[in-house]
């Protein structure tokens, strides 16, 4: 390998060693205390509750784990969004899990638990997977609710969410092993099935203490609403426990009873290994993603055998478009070359952006895909669409509008990597978050932005320095320059996957080495869906 092999390696294996390290401390939710705290209540923390239910020696796909990170440091953070999520395997089945983390402000919902839950609603909603809610949260987190309780996407669109799944025959079973409060009581009795744990599950629109205060009643908590209570009086309930072992062993059986699911179809054979090592993916992408690199290398070490057939081969290089197996699932692949490369005209094109040609290209490829029923693959670095009098002539505009629009329409599953940069306009081209990807994810190298940070910055320092100069200030070269650094320090941070992942514009932030364990278990869940609408592209120019 080379010296600069040697450099990009170390470089990525640092951005990964850091992202492991972030992982550990948010996986702790509310520190060592409150977890031994839990325990002494005879009560499993989330982490233990999904590890204990989900089957032995298989893949938990963890969404937004980094959600909420660095978000609410007044209010001291919100590790995960206070809630431990993912895709999980019950009795052989996927599934989606949520479980509150009673160790995080004693699970209360912060604005981006109430994001977090909503996105994993929606992924079971699209996959048509069965949920199954791990219940202990204290309801909402007060000093926040104006921006969690009223709005459209906020708390209540939870409810509307679990009666809309219900009508449409998907699955959902609440375990209530803790507290469950004033509107977050609801959850559980619009899932299909309620199961509590004696002692410690309790369901009421108001606590003993809201109690005493509003009708002066003295009640406690058990009485009130807890397990038998709601067993044996209300009926709210449909099962009790003696611990929370025994419920999440009655969960695995209810599990192993749902019907078989119709299938999407999406084709896969046996899988086999890419040709060219995994392994030395990490060298591929140059230290800072400062200079070009051949996308291709990456998409070789992602697909089987490292069979990639390209589509239009020749034309529009600022694009790979092609056919792969991932894991034996067929895929089309859609993805951002970086080497400088020449048009069918001959002329030199930047690699990373997108040309007339590319999305011209790009869009068809997306047709195809959709008539075939062939899962998309979208790996983003990109910086944007080609700017200048000549892409304006020529119509780079029109031909970006194809390219939204044949990605915006799409009906086959999408599955969005973020490799490195996603600008501008070439983050929606290639399926950002706003084009409903199934599933997004960033490695540590990605960043995120309308523009890339020194150019952004040099743009936002000019606007600041005419205005410092129009109010007859004089500004110094040295007083430009920290000026500078300053806007480009705060512009920077805004860019990294970590800002990303904590307000869940991606799903998480991936070892590149797992990137086809990630698409996989996307697509495997999407298959469960096997309602596929016909393909309608509306108006566009040709």
């Amino acid at each position: 390998m080379s010296l600069q092999f040697n450099r990009n390696e170390d470089w990525m294996r640092l951005l990964i060693s850091e992202a492991k390290q972030q992982e550990a401390v948010i996986k702790l939710g509310g520190g060592k205390k409150a977890i031994e705290k839990q325990h002494e209540r005879k009560k499993l923390t989330a982490r233990e509750r999904i590890e204990y239910l989900t089957d032995p020696n298989t893949v938990f796909t963890e969404i937004g784990l980094y959600a909420g990170l660095d978000m609410y440091p007044e209010h001291g953070g919100c590790p995960a969004g206070g809630t431990v999520a993912g895709l999980g395997y019950i009795s052989g089945r996927q599934c989606v899990i949520v479980a509150n983390d009673q160790t995080v402000k004693a699970g209360a919902w912060f604005p981006i638990t109430g994001k977090k839950n909503l996105r994993l609603q929606e992924i079971a909603m699209e996959n048509h997977l069965p949920v199954i809610y791990l219940v202990d949260s204290a309801g909402v987190y007060l000093p926040l609710q104006d921006e969690i309780f009223p709005d459209k996407e906020h708390f209540g669109r939870v409810f509307r969410n679990n009666a809309q799944m219900s009508a449409a025959g998907i699955t959902q079973i609440a375990a209530v092993m803790g507290a469950c409060v004033a509107g977050g009581a609801y959850l559980p009795i619009m899932s299909d099935e309620t199961l509590m744990v004696e002692g410690n599950g309790s369901i009421f629109l108001a606590g003993p203490y809201l109690v005493k205060a509003a009708i002066g009643e003295d009640i406690d908590a058990e009485t009130l609403g807890g397990a038998v209570t709601h067993t044996e009086k209300s009926g709210i309930a449909d099962y009790r426990f003696p611990t929370e072992q025994a419920c999440l062993d009655y969960i695995k059986k209810m599990v192993s009873r749902i019907g078989k699911p119709a299938e999407a179809g999406f084709d896969r054979v046996t899988p086999a290994a890419p040709a060219k090592d995994p392994a030395t993916l990490y060298g591929i992408m140059s230290e800072g993603n400062s200079k070009p690199y051949d996308m291709l290398e990456i998409i070789e070490r992602l697909v089987d055998k490292s069979d990639f057939d390209q589509f239009k081969k020749d034309y529009g290089k600022t694009i790979l478009c092609g056919y792969a197996r991932i894991d034996g699932w067929a895929v089309g692949i859609v993805a951002n070359q970086r080497l400088v490369a020449k048009s069918a005209k001959g002329e030199m094109q930047m690699g990373g952006v997108i040309y007339n040609d590319s999305a011209d290209k790009a869009a068809r490829f997306i047709l195809n895909c959709n008539q075939k029923k062939i899962p998309l693959i979208f790996l983003q670095d990109v910086t944007g669409f080609m700017v200048g009098s000549r892409s304006e002539h020529e119509g780079i505009i029109k031909d970006g509008a194809k390219l939204v629009n044949a990605v915006a329409n799409s009906v086959v599953p999408k599955i969005t990597i973020i490799v490195g940069n996603s600008f501008g306009a070439g983050n929606y081209a290639m399926c950002g978050k706003a084009y409903d990807p199934r599933f997004i994810y960033a490695w540590p190298s990605a960043k995120i932005a309308v523009m890339g940070g020194e150019q952004a910055a040099k743009t936002l320092l000019q606007i600041q320095v005419a205005g410092m100069k129009a109010k007859g200030q004089t500004v110094s070269s040295e007083e430009e320059q920290a000026l500078l650094d300053k806007i480009k320090g705060s512009y920077q941070a805004q860019t990294t996957p970590y800002y990303a992942a904590a307000r869940l514009w991606v799903d998480g932030i991936i070892d590149p080495l797992l990137t086809r364990q990630y698409i996989s278990e996307g697509i495997k869940a999407a298959n469960h869906n096997p309602v596929i609408p016909a393909l309608q592209t509306g108006v566009f120019q040709v």
